[in-house]
């Protein structure tokens, strides 16, 4: 499928979708941006981890917590913006085989929080077949948002990455992240298990 025949989705609404399908402590890495205030408003939990600053970094983040914690589900969110900064770690995550790392990239063709430049995915880069020929052959564009679903219901069964596309509106994010990198990072290292709360 590409990328033209998919219906235009809201990012809030994509990201509450998945949220409300966590079921077992799954881990969120929220990107920069509008990526990570959806996330927070679509359902804060201390196992989600909101990205300041450091764009293109959602999939390497992702990667290192999916290998860390190979039993956990890891769902990672980037900007076409950003993932397109970063195309190596496709590769990279490609070869190390993640069965728990799923990628969701909201792509709505610009870098929105910058002004609105387009990004190469708004004519000429297609996200999920530079996926594929990365290696991570589990890739797909989401038709709409019941398809985005069963996409979603399909990582939570797979036993090797994938990533999931989603053509999404310009809208704004929804929520503020609170930018305090210490809180985000105790709270979020305590929801892995890995240390206690503050």
């Amino acid at each position: 499928m590409s990328a033209r025949n998919t219906k235009i989705m809201n990012r809030f609404d994509v990201t509450s979708r998945l949220i409300a399908k966590l079921q077992h402590e799954e881990a969120v890495i929220g990107g920069i941006g509008n990526t990570n205030f959806d996330l927070w408003a679509a359902g804060h939990r201390p196992q989600n981890f909101y990205m300041l600053g450091s764009m293109g970094l959602a999939f390497p983040i992702g990667l290192g917590v999916a290998l860390a914690q190979p039993d956990r589900r890891v769902f990672a969110l980037e900007g076409d913006g950003s993932l397109l900064m970063q195309l190596g770690a496709l590769s990279t995550i490609a070869a190390l085989k993640p069965k728990n790392l799923t990628m969701i990239v909201m792509d709505n063709g610009i870098y929105q929080i910058t002004g609105a430049q387009p990004t190469p995915a708004a004519n000429v880069a297609d996200i999920v077949a530079i996926a594929v020929g990365s290696g991570l052959t589990n890739s797909a564009w989401a038709a709409d948002e019941e398809d985005f679903e069963r996409l979603v219901d399909d990582a939570m069964a797979a036993s090797e990455p994938n990533l999931i596309a989603v053509r999404i509106d310009d809208k704004p994010g929804v929520g503020t992240t609170r930018r305090d990198p210490v809180q985000i990072r105790e709270r979020f290292m305590h929801g892995l298990g890995v240390r206690e709360p503050l």
